[in-house]
């Protein structure tokens, strides 16, 4: 990577290990990260950010451990300006094929008085500290003036032009609180092309947050600029409102090439796994109506629209499912349906399960089979979800009962599995729900509070699974769990055992306040 200009490829860095887990609840485990690591390393992502080395042990063995595990892609670790966050990146990267320290520091006014406290004559000398020892361990420097669409001009420049006499590769020019917009994006990145002197030693990024909607529009409006690198993320996860959404990134650029000539190495075939396989391992569901992954992008019901369906796709779709890794499949799937045709439904779907995580997710099936007359895809989906959402848990449902009605108090017993061991407890509680949660809590006792408790049904009919959602909040850090079954009362539990072991893993991240990221 030198020069912007050097071609029409546009290099997709996507962040959802980083940034999109910095979302409240949004916490990965390790074998989750390597999991979503290599789904990106296959569908063609040019650079992966792994992580923040020195915010915990658990980001610094996570970045360690894509790094090891990534075949194609550059794989990167952030650090902010300062010796220890530049080492600790470094090391964590010791073992990549392409190592790329990503180093940043805040430049606009309201962020230089109030959270660096410093002068610009210091964050510049920064920027230049920073850069050149990031250098010494690797050629791939890639640095980032936080609050750029907020800093003043002529300061920007100085401290890009600053950064890449330092040796960075890579200039990201991020709008970190979702506030530029479209032609004012557009505008910058041409101004920073025009007036910075060696810009094109370097590659021009864009990381562009949602707050206002607008990221990707923002996104593309800076490569139409000139820049040639964009960072994003899968299902647009992250911090507040999110990211630019790699999907949608890739997918404007391959239905609009005639308004944006370029082109990614990005196998967009993969989306739609990439995205349901995010979606469980966070527990984030995607929105409906969300864009190209979301299950109504495809789907027509108004009576004049599929009369044009009919007729002709093109009518009312401008992409084909298929292009995006959405495949029509004539499995009908019932109580009768055996192994290899549940294996080639979860891979119509996009799914791709070890076997162990297979055979759960079969014996799961099969028992949803013999208590719902029909199974639905969206059934299968959840199920799936709810069963990798749960490999690697400290705590699991073994069995649960509930007594409830008008006549008498409401209690449940349940056993759960912690860490191996079968501990069982009874209590009572002002309904159903509150009885078994109040017995999890007797087993695993915590201060957390619950902010959300909300459940859907998945699909239409009495015979629906409830999808539960539960979030718990303690100490600022915020979980969210997800669970599935005909039985609202065994989802609920799923849902609240499945939030306590995100919990845990969460509490063993030790981010300060101050790390806060482009």
């Amino acid at each position: 990577m030198t020069s912007q200009d050097s071609n029409d490829h546009v290099f997709i860095f996507d962040t959802t290990l980083r940034d999109g887990e910095q979302s409240p609840g949004a916490s990965m485990t390790l074998s989750e990260k390597i999991q979503v690591a290599e789904v990106l390393d296959d569908m063609g992502v040019d650079i992966i950010e792994a992580g923040f080395p020195i915010a915990s042990d658990g980001d610094f063995e996570a970045v360690r451990e894509v790094a090891k595990a990534a075949r194609q892609a550059v794989v990167c670790g952030l650090a902010r300006a300062g010796n220890k966050d530049i080492d600790r990146a470094a090391e964590a990267l010791k073992y990549a094929k392409r190592p790329r320290i990503h180093t940043f520091i805040s430049t606009s006014p309201v962020h230089m008085k109030h959270k660096l406290q410093m002068e610009p004559d210091d964050v510049r000398e920064a920027v230049s500290a920073s850069v050149a020892r990031a250098r010494k361990y690797t050629d791939d420097v890639e640095w980032s003036p936080e609050d750029a669409t907020r800093t003043e001009h002529d300061f920007l420049c100085a401290c890009i032009e600053t950064a890449i006499k330092a040796g960075a590769t890579t200039i990201n020019v991020p709008d970190t609180v979702g506030y530029t917009m479209p032609e004012e994006f557009f505008e910058l990145i041409t101004m920073i092309r025009g007036k910075v002197p060696n810009i094109d030693k370097a590659v021009i990024s864009t990381h562009c947050h949602n707050d206002l909607g607008l990221a990707v529009a923002n996104s593309l409006a800076g490569v139409r600029a000139g820049a040639r690198q964009i960072e994003c993320t899968i299902n647009g996860l992250g911090e507040r409102a999110g990211n630019a959404a790699l999907e949608e990134i890739v997918m404007a650029i391959r239905t609009r090439n005639d308004l944006l000539p370029y082109e990614s190495t990005i196998d967009a075939s993969m989306i739609t796994r990439a995205s349901k396989l995010v979606s469980a391992v966070t527990a984030f569901p995607v929105q409906y109506n969300k864009a190209i992954v979301g299950k109504n992008a495809f789907a027509h019901e108004s009576g004049i629209h599929q009369d044009g369906m009919l007729k002709n796709v093109e009518t009312y779709e401008i992409m084909t499912p298929e292009s995006v890794g959405l495949k029509e499949s004539s499995l009908v799937m019932g109580k009768h349906s055996g192994r290899h045709a549940f294996r080639e439904k979860l891979k119509s779907m996009g799914y791709e399960l070890g076997d162990n995580a297979f055979q759960d997710a079969f014996r799961s099936f099969k028992a949803l089979a013999d208590r719902k007359k029909n199974v639905f895809d969206e059934d299968i989906e959840a199920l799936v979800d709810s069963e990798v959402a749960t490999v690697d848990d400290r705590i699991k449902m073994v069995a649960l009962t509930v007594i409830a009605g008008t006549g008498g108090p409401q209690k449940a017993t349940i056993t759960l599995d912690v860490d191996g061991r079968h501990e069982t407890r009874e209590c009572t509680g002002d309904g159903p729900v509150d009885a078994t949660f109040n017995a999890i809590k007797a087993i695993v006792p915590h201060e957390a509070s619950l902010p959300l408790y909300q459940v859907s049904a998945v699909t239409e009919g009495t015979d629906a699974q409830a999808e539960v959602s539960v979030r718990l909040e303690e100490n600022g850090k915020t979980v969210t769990g997800r669970a599935a079954d005909t039985d609202t009362m065994a989802a609920s539990a799923r849902a609240y055992v499945s939030a306590l072991n995100k919990l845990m893993v969460k509490r063993e991240k030790t981010v300060p306040e101050s790390m806060v990221t482009p």
